[in-house]
């Protein structure tokens, strides 16, 4: 846990003993009265922490906003929108965990035409695990900003999602019927921002190519290799991601 985050109403209240913030603090930090901790306001400011009292009921603090604009700002999310073709809950876990620490804005999971449609019913949606995940990387990253995560029942409606402007440049991930290699698109693109789909574990359909390409996407390969939806996503987004220059 390289940040504490809080909501606007928990940053100023007590902090139970029973909470796992609580415990981390004391137990993994071993962090005492008079100490500090990096905290946060979900979707909002980064700043100190300073412990005032630790008891039995919890721990007293007060928090106080980096005086750093640019540290105070709490890395904001980047602009990269991923649709992803529901994968196995167990993947899907870890696969939200890491493209939130990367800083995706935006997660759209899509039940696809090859899509398991048991996934979409997991406890991993119903019980709020999914955006669990998502908090845990944004935990790790250090960062204040909790990308969106958002249900499709198709990818039609997944579609219907996106912004339409001419500075949204669009890619697909496909190893069947590629036109390009995600590399050499991006070398031509300057876009603002990027939408990057990905398919579940048994990829795209021919209807839904033909579906991404009248909306302006182009189908990428990214190598020979047949990768797990989890790894093609992470690996995606670092690519293009490190292209935009976030990874600098």
């Amino acid at each position: 846990m390289n940040i504490c985050l809080f909501t606007k109403e928990e940053i100023e209240k007590k902090l139970p003993a029973s909470d796992e913030r609580a415990k981390h603090i004391e137990k993994v930090l071993h962090k005492k009265e008079g100490d500090t901790f990096d905290a946060g306001i979900i979707g909002g400011k980064a700043g100190s922490a300073t412990i005032k009292k630790i008891d039995e009921k919890g721990i007293e603090f007060e928090f106080e906003e980096f005086t750093d604009p640019e540290k105070a700002n709490g890395k904001p999310l980047n602009p990269l929108t991923l649709i992803i073709g529901f994968p196995r809950p167990i993947q899907l876990r870890r696969l939200l965990r890491d493209v939130a620490g990367l800083g995706a804005k935006k997660i759209i999971l899509a039940t696809t035409e090859l899509t398991e449609k048991s996934y979409m019913e997991s406890n991993d949606v119903k019980d709020g695990a999914a955006e669990r995940m998502l908090l845990d990387g944004t935990v790790q990253a250090a960062s204040t900003h909790v990308p969106v995560l958002a249900l499709a029942k198709s990818m039609e409606e997944a579609l219907k999602m996106l912004t339409d402007s001419p500075s949204v440049k669009k890619c697909a991930l496909d190893n069947r019927r590629p036109t390009k290699s995600l590399h050499t698109w991006l070398e031509s693109e300057t876009a603002g921002e990027i939408v990057a789909a990905i398919g579940s574990e048994r990829g795209w359909t021919d209807k839904e190519r033909n579906l991404l390409e009248e909306n302006g996407f182009t189908l990428c390969s990214m190598g020979k290799r047949v990768l797990r939806t989890e790894t093609a996503a992470t690996v995606a987004s670092s690519i293009i991601l490190d292209k935009m220059g976030f990874l600098d």
